[in-house]
């Protein structure tokens, strides 16, 4: 059996994914794919990890979880989608590396199911807007107090993903920009189900249609039942082209207005982010979904 861990990262589809993957859970699991919602393996993952501490699961203890989640289905992929995977909002940047300890937590979660095939997927997005994000999100009503011991300058998914490999190196890994995934949600949805192109799936238009007109989203819909693409390569330059002239702003665009983020430091951190994915794109054994 295959186990996908979906990883968040925290603050990039706000739930989308397991939202629009439910619209498809009784078609999926026709085929062994199964999307359960959370709270039907959030607590159990989190206090079966606790209760190992850090030992492999044994087979009784691994059917008992298995039993758990999936009940009595035939299930050959198991996908767990959770934001809080790897570690709590505040925890997510420390000093100049994301997900300090996510080397240890993805070990963790895999020797939860010794016997499965594990695979990671997760959504990257720019520290400039990151950060403020995780702030709000967060407890934390100063933001000096949360951002304490952050070097948003140095921290690089690379760098996170690149430790990540070194640990595990049987895990593939499949990223995707939080900025691109207008575009790319349709195919997200079937590589993390490992599906094709011509799958029936549904909601793989649930994104844009929170950033597009609602006219606009309606005549695209019409456009793409009339003259159905043949490729994601095809479908993407549809939806881009009506994204172009139907996009509602202040959906795209985010206001920034924190102590001490000037326009300067936001755009460094940008353009370093940028440029930081081409090191991602390098990385062996991780997959960059890009438009």
């Amino acid at each position: 059996m295959q186990v996908v861990f979906h990883l968040g990262a925290p603050c990039t589809d706000g739930g989308l994914l397991l939202h629009s993957l439910g619209k498809n859970r009784a078609r999926l699991a026709e085929n062994g794919i199964l999307a359960p919602s959370q709270p039907r393996y959030r607590p159990l993952l989190r206090d079966t990890v606790r209760a190992l501490k850090g030992r492999l699961a044994n087979p009784d203890i691994e059917d008992a979880l298995l039993d758990a989640i999936i009940e009595d289905r035939e299930v050959d992929r198991l996908i767990l989608s959770d934001a809080q995977l790897v570690s709590i909002h505040r925890l997510v940047l420390v000093g100049p590396q994301i997900w300090p300890m996510i080397e240890r937590q993805v070990a963790a979660l895999r020797n939860l199911f010794p016997s499965a095939k594990p695979e990671i997927f997760l959504g990257m997005r720019d520290p400039a807007t990151l950060i403020p994000a995780l702030f709000a999100s967060s407890k934390f009503t100063d933001f000096s107090e949360f951002s304490q011991n952050m070097q948003p300058h140095a921290a690089t998914w690379s760098e996170m993903l690149r430790r990540l490999r070194m640990a595990h190196p049987d895990i593939p890994v499949t990223v995707w920009c939080n900025e691109d995934t207008p575009l790319l949600w349709g195919q997200i949805l079937r590589e993390i189900t490992d599906t094709t192109f011509d799958y029936p799936m549904k909601g793989v238009d649930d994104l844009i249609e929170t950033i597009m007109e609602p006219t606009g989203f309606k005549r695209l819909q019409r456009y793409l039942a009339d003259n159905p693409p043949q490729s994601e390569i095809q479908r993407r330059r549809i939806v881009g082209a009506f994204l172009d002239r139907y996009a509602v702003d202040t959906a795209i665009e985010e206001e920034l207005d924190l102590p001490g983020w000037t326009p300067d430091l936001i755009e460094t951190l940008s353009l370093a982010y940028e440029d930081d994915m081409v090191e991602v794109a390098r990385i062996p054994g991780v997959t960059l979904l890009a438009p």
